[in-house]
């Protein structure tokens, strides 16, 4: 799982400039849905309808200080039921005191904060939070030697393949369910020179869509606010510095993936191993003046999806809609063998086993957005050609996305043309009710925050578990014993004399 990864940006899905020849080779043997969404373009609510197979709004993962609650079931949690073992190594973005959510190891913490410090307040939309987004990771973009997230998808992924390896020489014969999670390439846009130097500067393209600021619908607008993207002029060479930074951040990504599916096959995992590449959400990378995520625009919402199991599955492309909220039932059922278990509770997502099979399958996308530079709930619906964006406090938006891949024609703007959906939008959601339940939590949330950081504070972050009594040579076990099981593959025994 990669974090702000726009399906465009990759070769698989038609990009000309970034360089992942991993990604690529993958997928050549791969179903490759061609039209993946996230649910929420947003790191947390996306993130929770993935383990969830829910909406944002079912679970109450308005926005990324909302809890995911330990009662809601994950994928993780029916795996585990049906005997799988399940390991997280990396960001999640869980929020509350339950940081597993049905991961029998967590490798890792995670690199934000898992208390309620970054609740939005719709009640005071003027004042921009400190914490949020702001135009230096485009303005201070270029190359550097070392920055946070490179310390944390380095430990992230090194923790995965020496876990990869402990499967492999271990004892415990369960299948296994392995969540990868880094944090590249979100923003800031900053990368060690051997990234930044495979690209040359003139080989970066520049946003394909530019609308002055005040052509922009409503949302942007608040958008650009939000994370001051009027605060500070941003020259052509910084829009092109952070697009190849970007770009660098995705052949990382892709010499990590490459590294652990060379552990795979090492461990001789690989064979029998579903290999699935996604992300939480895009990257809007300058189109449209906008940078970042949080609206329903194509680079913001679109994901890559690739499964690898040529063994299973014939590779080729889908091509009908699907999103996150799909991948729990598809999940399970692939544990089950294809036979849906009885869930605990009605799942928004459905399997994509049909696809995977091409024997039919949907082609729906619900989305919801309701956190940062929103007032009102946002919600989207896609399917077959069209686009529909809803927000109670801005004009409706349709497009056609065969006709104007580039949304720039709403066709919503004619008289009748989106009356359609907007009763589906009256149908699924009750969004005055809604508005009202994101606004209570955000006061309650923003209550308990205030108040635990008065006095003692004890963090929710999750604190890796690693005991050294039991790592590398310890006195008990005989050296042999301990460098034999430590060994793979292991040696043969040696033959004993008569």
């Amino acid at each position: 799982m990669a974090d702000q990864l726009s399906a465009a940006a990759l070769p698989a899905y038609g990009n000309r400039v970034a360089k992942t020849p991993h990604l690529d080779a993958l997928a050549q043997g791969s179903v490759v849905f061609q039209s993946a969404y996230c649910n929420s373009p947003l790191c947390a609510p996306s993130r929770y309808a993935f383990m969830s197979g829910r909406l944002p709004s079912k679970i109450g993962a308005y926005d990324n200080a909302a809890e995911l609650p330990a009662q809601v079931p994950t994928f993780a949690h029916y795996l585990r039921l049906a005997g799988y073992r399940t390991v997280l190594s990396g960001k999640m973005h869980f929020c509350g005191p339950d940081q597993l959510h049905g991961f029998e190891e967590r490798l890792t913490t995670d690199i934000y904060p898992a208390d309620f410090g970054w609740t939005p307040d719709w009640s005071n939309f003027a004042d921009r939070p400190s914490w949020y987004h702001n135009m230096d990771s485009v303005t201070q973009a270029g190359p550097c030697i070392r920055t946070n997230q490179i310390d944390f998808d380095d430990e992230v992924v090194f923790r995965a393949k020496r876990q990869l390896f402990d499967i492999a020489r271990g004892n415990d014969r369960r299948p296994f369910c392995m969540v990868v999670s880094m944090t590249h390439p979100h923003d800031p846009f900053a990368i060690p020179s051997q990234y930044w130097n495979r690209y040359d500067e003139a080989a970066i393209d520049m946003p394909r869509v530019r609308i002055a600021v005040e052509n922009l619908d409503p949302h942007s607008r608040r958008l650009r606010h939000v994370c001051g993207m009027d605060l500070q002029p941003i020259t052509d060479e910084q829009i092109r510095a952070a697009r190849r930074a970007y770009f660098g951040a995705i052949s990382y990504v892709d010499d990590q993936i490459g590294s652990l599916l060379k552990t795979l096959a090492e461990a001789q995992l690989a064979p029998q191993t579903v290999v699935l590449v996604l992300a939480d959400h895009g990257e809007m990378l300058g189109e449209r003046g906008l940078w970042y995520k949080m609206s329903f625009f194509e680079p913001a919402c679109r994901i890559p999806l690739l499964l690898h199991a040529p063994r299973q599955f014939t590779p080729g492309t889908v091509a009908q809609s699907v999103s996150l909220i799909d991948l729990l039932p598809t999940l399970v059922e692939l544990a089950a063998d294809g036979k849906p278990p009885q869930y605990a509770t009605e799942l928004d997502g459905r399997s994509l086993l049909p696809h995977l099979g091409r024997s039919g399958g949907h082609d729906e996308v619900l989305g919801e957005y309701l956190a940062e530079g929103a007032i009102a709930p946002i919600v989207m619906i896609r399917r077959g050609r069209h686009k529909f964006i809803h927000c109670a406090a801005d004009p409706d938006q349709l497009y056609d996305l065969s006709e104007d891949p580039d949304e720039l024609r709403n066709l919503a703007v004619a008289r009748g043309t989106a009356d359609p959906f907007r009763k589906e939008v009256q149908r699924i959601w009750a969004l005055e009710s809604l508005h009202a339940q994101v606004i209570a939590s955000q006061r309650r949330r923003l209550l308990v925050a205030a108040a635990l950081r008065s006095g003692r504070q004890s963090a929710w972050d999750y604190q890796p578990q690693f005991d050294a009594s039991e790592q590398y040579v310890r006195n008990d076990k005989t050296l042999d014993e301990l460098e034999a099981a430590a060994r793979f593959p292991r040696p043969a025994p040696a033959p004993r004399e008569p």
